[in-house]
């Protein structure tokens, strides 16, 4: 497919998000509009969009593309998922009904009542760091496969690429936030899961398998080793470790983040959001399942007719996350390559959108107090709102450029390995507060806390082989929150008097 008809499906498609953007802003450009999307979205469009917003252009290529791995992976990430869907049901019994009978805006502020100011402002500042890093390596990984596959041709450099993604997602999310994304993110769902569809589809058909044949296919495959209990010490895809940090990584990388939360609190009222979380729960469950079923598939094409995992540009070795997008654009026809270009695109746009009107949403409120009375109806605060948007786009930019300096290992392990030291803290945090109905925090050490946790929970990381035989892997957020509670627990006061929030 040639890079000319790439660059035009880009451009109108950009079109359609930026037509359906101009139309909902009619409606409203205010605050209440982009913050909560005025109380008043439908929970199955809300639990539909959500797919893209948490699947991302990282599990459209990445997760495939790690099931034929070197290093024996296989299936094993479905043993996460099954700890990630545990961690939804825990979201939906046990922090949305908190954040509904507080009526937040901004999920931090729960920390603000519980803990007091400077707890509060570490929470939402670990938000802020954890979420840019996570979309920014999330949006790096499309892009980087849009410069490989479109802009290289036109000799169009990285940078400019990156700004040129990030000015369409300003474009279209600046004016209405929340309320815009839940219809475009609706859309691009439905492309992505569109397209995982379709491309099986012709995968299967280039196979000459039926869909109960293909079946039968995988499991008897390379490719199919989906739960590991052997060597619990050493083996950190043992299902333990597995299942555990998918569990706890869901709730801090969920129902603590409020780019996700955002979404379900612009619910009506409690029961739709929690069904909207039910639904959501078996949706990404079995999407998962079809995303590593197609990295298998892909793996048995490549090996049929002879295509090698692409070699990275800089490092010269092996990148397994450029296999889709490898026989996709270059080896499939025009229709499927097509599709696959419309649900990367969509998977990682319908991210990037919701993450910079959730960071700008938590600078506003938790920073700037835009949610308070005598604020919320500021005419002035709407043009501040565009200033701080604009200034984390541009924050995203150079992230991604620093990170396109030294990265060369999969974006997927990437990302959940910088969740677990991110939102560590954040998950201690919310576990004391909980928890600890009759004690009272040393607000002032808290960011202290936050800060030495990573630290040594890296340390541990680091020698936890040499010092004890066991190697960690996404489990390690579990030690990042106990450092947190450790020390809240241990420097805080008790009350005789129960907090009830």
């Amino acid at each position: 497919m040639s890079s000319s008809t790439i660059l035009i499906f880009i451009i109108v498609y950009f079109g359609i998000l930026l037509l359906i953007s101009q139309i909902i802003s009619k409606k409203g450009q205010d605050n209440d509009s982009f913050f909560k999307a005025n109380k008043n979205s439908k929970w199955y469009l809300v639990a539909f969009g959500m797919i893209g917003t948490s699947l991302s252009g990282l599990t459209f290529i990445s997760v495939p593309g790690e099931v034929g791995s070197p290093n024996g992976e296989q299936f094993k990430y479905f043993q996460f998922i099954l700890g990630q869907a545990v961690g939804l049901i825990v979201i939906a019994k046990v922090l949305l009904p908190l954040y509904y009978r507080m009526n937040l805006t901004s999920i931090y502020s729960y920390i603000e009542k519980r803990m007091g100011t400077n707890s509060y402002k570490t929470a939402a500042s670990i938000f802020l760091v954890s979420r840019t890093i996570g979309s920014a390596l999330r949006f790096y990984l499309v892009v980087l496969v849009l410069q490989r596959y479109v802009f290289d041709y036109y000799h169009i450099p990285f940078p400019l690429t990156v700004f040129l993604g990030l000015t369409f997602v300003f474009l279209y999310t600046y004016r209405s936030g929340l309320k815009a994304i839940i219809i475009t993110d609706t859309l691009q769902t439905f492309f992505l899961v569109s397209s995982v569809f379709i491309t099986i589809y012709f995968v299967l058909n280039s196979l000459d398998l039926t869909v109960f044949e293909s079946v039968s296919a995988i499991r008897n495959s390379n490719y199919s080793k989906t739960f590991f209990f052997d060597d619990f010490l050493t083996n950190k895809y043992h299902f333990a470790k597995q299942f555990l940090g998918g569990l706890l990584i869901m709730i801090a990388m969920v129902g603590l983040d409020q780019d996700l939360m955002q979404k379900n609190i612009s619910c009506k009222n409690i029961k739709e959001a929690q069904k909207n979380m039910y639904t959501f729960t078996v949706i990404f469950v079995t999407i998962s399942l079809l995303f590593l079923s197609l990295g298998a598939l892909l793996y048995m094409y490549a090996a049929k007719n002879n295509i090698s995992v692409p070699l990275d540009l800089v490092t010269n070795k092996p990148r397994t996350d450029l296999l889709f997008p490898e026989i996709a654009l270059n080896h499939l026809a025009t229709v499927p390559a097509l599709v696959f270009l419309l649900g990367i695109i969509a998977a990682t746009f319908a991210t990037t959108d919701s993450a910079l009107t959730a960071l700008t949403t938590s600078f506003c409120v938790d920073f700037l107090g835009m949610d308070k009375s005598e604020n919320i109806s500021n005419p002035k605060n709407v043009k501040r709102r565009h200033v701080v948007h604009l200034a984390f786009s541009f924050l995203f930019f150079l992230v991604i450029i620093v990170l396109n300096s030294f990265n060369d290992s999969s974006v997927v392990a990437l990302v959940f390995k910088a969740a677990s030291y991110t939102y560590g803290p954040l998950l201690g945090l919310y576990a004391f507060g909980l928890l600890q109905k009759n004690r009272i925090v040393t607000d002032k050490l808290v960011p202290w806390f936050c800060i030495v946790a990573p630290i040594l929970t890296y340390v541990l990381s680091e020698n936890s082989k040499a010092l004890f035989g066991y190697v960690f892997d996404n489990e390690l957020i579990l030690i990042n929150a106990l450092i947190t509670y450790t020390g809240l627990y241990f420097t805080s006061k008790k009350t005789d008097k129960k907090i009830y929030f």
